[in-house]
């Protein structure tokens, strides 16, 4: 067992020290990344070319003239519906399947070889397919974000299934209760940590999966934008997309962070 002294405190308790604004955790991140936007913009104007990297000032400037033309909302919500269904999707189906999987032992010992080779497999390569079999429009990002993250959500809430305690299960199967009743009573609230795990990877995958897709082929979204700006040689397009890319993924990691915390408020 580790010693307790040598665990690292829990989120909420960092954040809570009362040790003042200055001290604090968000005020310290937020002057690591404004000095992180200072270098950069430093480099870009004295230390080489700005084509290179572009800078933050232009980045922003670009990022301004894009929501007063209103294509930052149009190319955010496309990319953010695509990433979106195929998280909600692959969250539903990959946690059904893993129960299922923990359900039946012999049929997942059958079929576990093939989910770790598509799970290996780099999804990349499924990307022509589904522009073949859905076209070009919603549903082949959808599907292509739904192949990133389903995997994560089988694997993990079947690891976490087998990591349990059997006893309580078996008792209350002895005492009659259903296999419905055992998995919303039971299973469920105990991998609900490995639920939220995988919320947390997937955020990432989704948006990977909806930015393949819209490079392979689109018209609109930040990947679609991404790429026409690089045609034309725009350093600065193509840091502006990632930027946005980058914040959007770091508002979504923190809303699941807070839903995992609430939710697993229990377990503390």
């Amino acid at each position: 067992m580790v010693d307790n002294l040598t665990e690292a405190p829990p989120t909420h308790a960092v954040r809570g020290s009362g040790k003042g604004f200055f001290q604090g955790l968000f005020f310290q991140q937020s002057l690591f990344l404004a000095a992180t936007l200072v270098v950069w913009e430093l480099a870009g104007a004295y230390a080489f070319d700005p084509f290179w990297s572009s800078r933050p000032s232009l980045i922003g400037e670009r990022i301004w003239i894009l929501a007063k033309k209103g294509d930052l909302t149009w190319h955010m919500s496309a990319t953010l519906t695509e990433a979106g269904l195929g998280l909600a999707m692959g969250s539903i189906i990959g946690v059904a399947l893993g129960l299922l999987m923990a359900r039946y032992a012999r049929a997942a010992a059958i079929t576990e070889p093939l989910f770790m080779g598509l799970y290996s497999l780099p999804r990349v390569a499924l990307a022509p397919l589904f522009i073949l079999w859905f076209g070009i429009g919603l549903p082949a990002k959808v599907m292509m974000s739904f192949s990133m993250v389903v995997f994560v959500f089988v694997l993990n809430v079947l690891e976490g299934v087998r990591s349990l305690d059997r006893d309580p299960i078996d008792l209350m199967r002895t005492m009659g209760a259903s296999d419905r009743y055992i998995i919303r009573r039971v299973l469920l609230p105990a991998v609900l940590t490995w639920i939220m795990a995988s919320f947390r990877i997937s955020v990432g995958l989704a948006l990977i999966g909806a930015l393949v897709g819209e490079l392979i082929g689109s018209s609109r979204g930040l990947g679609w934008y991404i790429e026409r700006s690089a045609g034309q040689l725009d350093t600065t397009g193509v840091f502006t997309g990632i930027v946005i890319l980058i914040a959007i993924a770091m508002v979504a990691n923190n809303i699941v962070a807070l839903v995992s915390n609430r939710l697993t408020r229990w377990r503390a």
